[in-house]
């Protein structure tokens, strides 16, 4: 499922080829109906953790959602044709973008966005997001850190990569519980630095001198120290640390 970071980079992509103006919309798959959308003004591109809203003049928003399968095609040339499974394709005379296989899109109500936008903890990439609120719905809870920080509604965005490297660069184990202000704090910086550098290169950053490596996530051993990478299940995702640079104790 792609993380908070693409959401975001998807969601300034499309801002920049085709909110601010009349958008074509249709459905080549024919399963959204497109007709409320066709010919309106696509005001603008919001990113929210792992979901979109798309905000049109005069009509409901579109909230998308990924899921495990779910991508998108472009911006690209308006003339490409749209495949076959394309969900919602939104165009202007020159660019496209198509959206393929999502889990979610759907228009909502404002009761609707209302209970999203209730739903979701802070996001690190959103300069809204409020640090004091991200450390305090991660005190907060009781579950180890490592599920605590895939659980949307504490912080949203993070999947099972970020999981792995943020948690790693604040030095905390998956495993640690009743991790305090001052180790929440560590890993909301590292999230809210490293995300941005994700979602500016397309890809999990956890490295800046090295940005195509990874600490610990899908890795034998440590980049750091070389030790056995530790991996077991944890909030049905695997989780990875190294035992010597990540503490149970790192509160």
């Amino acid at each position: 499922m792609p993380e908070g970071h693409l959401i975001h980079r998807h969601a300034r992509r499309q801002n920049e080829a085709i909110a601010g103006g009349v958008v074509r919309a249709t459905s080549p798959q024919g399963r959204f109906d497109a007709r409320p959308y066709d010919g309106r003004v696509l005001r603008g591109v919001e990113a929210l953790g792992k979901h979109l809203l798309y905000w049109f003049e005069d009509a409901p928003p579109v909230h998308v959602h990924l899921g495990m399968r779910g991508l998108f095609l472009g911006p690209r040339d308006a003339g490409a044709p749209a495949p076959g499974g394309t969900r919602l394709r939104l165009s202007t005379d020159e660019t496209a973008v198509d959206l393929i296989a999502p889990s979610r899109c759907e228009p909502l109500d404002e009761r609707e966005v209302a209970a999203l936008r209730g739903a979701l903890g802070p996001d690190p990439l959103r300069p809204d997001a409020d640090r004091d609120e991200a450390v305090r719905r991660l005190t907060g809870t009781r579950a180890p850190v490592g599920a605590a920080i895939l659980d949307q509604g504490v912080w949203a965005g993070i999947g099972n990569a970020w999981r792995a490297e943020l948690l790693f660069l604040a030095g905390l184990d998956p495993d640690a519980t009743g991790v305090g202000a001052d180790a929440a704090g560590r890993l909301w910086d590292a999230a809210v630095r490293h995300l941005a550098l994700g979602r500016d290169a397309g890809q999990v950053v956890s490295d800046p001198d090295a940005p195509d490596e990874r600490w610990v996530y899908k890795r034998d051993v440590c980049r750091r120290c070389g030790a056995p990478v530790r991996t077991w299940p944890l909030a049905s995702r695997t989780a990875y640390a190294c035992p010597v640079d990540q503490h149970l104790n790192a509160v």
